[in-house]
């Protein structure tokens, strides 16, 4: 070999994700790349409130078990939402799980302070979604 080679998907022709010519963003598929993020950040959810059970117990206080069932069926949901962002409807699924994350507060006070994070991690994640499909 000589010269360096010119693989075949290495086109720039026009394809679904450009728009009059030119590139919705610098992404070869930007859908994948906001799916992806879309479910790196319900995985990420899912473990860190799987995770959190144990300190939350230990510094937060007294953890009512509608506390744990409502941490472990949050991080059930999030892990589901994770292998469904090809569908449309899965990211309202995760605008309403951040709610009822929110709204778990009400069973302990580190379950809204969670919330309140992961919620504008999920609004960045849809900031980024809207910018690169447009």
């Amino acid at each position: 070999m000589t010269g360096p080679q010119q693989r075949p998907d290495a086109d720039q022709s026009a394809g679904p994700e450009q728009v009059g010519g030119e590139r919705r963003s610098g992404l070869r598929n930007p859908d994948k790349a906001v799916r992806g993020l879309g479910a790196g950040t319900m995985a990420l959810e899912a473990l860190v409130l799987l995770l959190a059970i144990q300190p939350i117990r230990v510094v937060g206080g007294d953890l009512s078990g509608a506390a744990i069932g409502a941490i472990v069926a949050l991080a059930v949901a999030c892990v589901v939402l994770a292998g469904m962002m090809r569908r449309p409807w899965a990211w309202h699924a995760g605008t309403v799980l951040q709610g009822l994350l929110l709204l778990s507060g009400l069973l302990h006070w580190s379950l809204f302070a969670l919330g309140v994070m992961f919620a504008l991690v999920w609004a960045y994640a849809l900031h980024v979604r809207r910018v690169i499909l447009g």
